[in-house]
């Protein structure tokens, strides 16, 4: 099987609805103000001007959950990487109505922006409700893969955390069956509470709104990185 990791191709539309005046000018004012820089290192002082803790979202959707996070934790400085443009033009939306200054978005892969950062530099990491790619043939293209894992697993400080949200079972019964092989993600769950029950910690996504609407269970891992010894 080949590694998602070599292949670094991004699939699905990069914009869906033709932009309005508004949102256009969020892309074309704001939107270089807040991107993470294309070229170079990356770290905490380059992102926000200062040290301070660190936190990635792989694929923020429309930027609901990232937008509460940052809001909820002001003195964090959060990196949203989401490729496609109309969630990127919500994230702006949440950036400019609740004057967030500690975000930062990237307008594409992710895993680009995880390799400038230094190894052992962030608090947390997201991954909310991502495409399941529900065929087999297609399994090779979830993040959930030992690729995207390593490189997660060597950002992460010691006992920082990686959240998982998805309401697909396909990508549920394979996100279990990936992390369970790892040593070194240590699955947080001590009842069945603790996974099917979102945190308060946890801000909602339009994602999972929906998926509860349509009767689908929603299912929150939370595994803390620790170092093989």
């Amino acid at each position: 099987m080949t590694d998602p990791m070599t292949t670094r191709r991004l699939y699905g539309r990069r914009q869906g609805h033709k932009l309005r005046l508004g949102q256009a000018d969020l892309v074309e004012r704001l939107l270089p103000e807040i991107s993470v820089p294309e070229e170079g290192p990356l770290d905490a002082t380059t992102l926000f001007g200062k040290d301070c803790p660190l936190e990635v979202e792989i694929g923020f959707g429309a930027g609901e959950h990232l937008a509460g996070q940052a809001m909820a934790r002001r003195e964090t400085g959060f990196i949203g990487c989401e490729p496609f443009l109309n969630g990127v033009v919500g994230a702006l939306t949440h950036v400019r109505d609740e004057e967030l200054d500690n975000v930062r978005l990237h307008m594409g892969d992710a895993l680009d922006v995880l390799e400038r950062l230094p190894d052992a530099s962030l608090s947390r990491v997201y991954l909310l409700h991502p495409d399941p790619w529900r065929k087999a043939r297609h399994a090779k293209r979830r993040m959930v893969n030992h690729g995207p894992l390593d490189l997660i697993a060597a950002k992460l400080k010691p006992g920082a955390e990686f959240r998982l949200g998805t309401d697909d079972p396909t990508y549920c019964r394979w996100a279990m069956m990936v992390l369970g092989q790892r040593r070194d993600f240590v699955w947080s769950a001590q009842t069945a509470a603790d996974f099917l029950t979102r945190p308060d910690d946890w801000p909602e996504t339009r994602y999972e709104r929906k998926a509860r609407r349509q009767g689908r269970e929603v299912w929150y891992f939370r595994y803390i990185y620790q170092p093989a010894a």
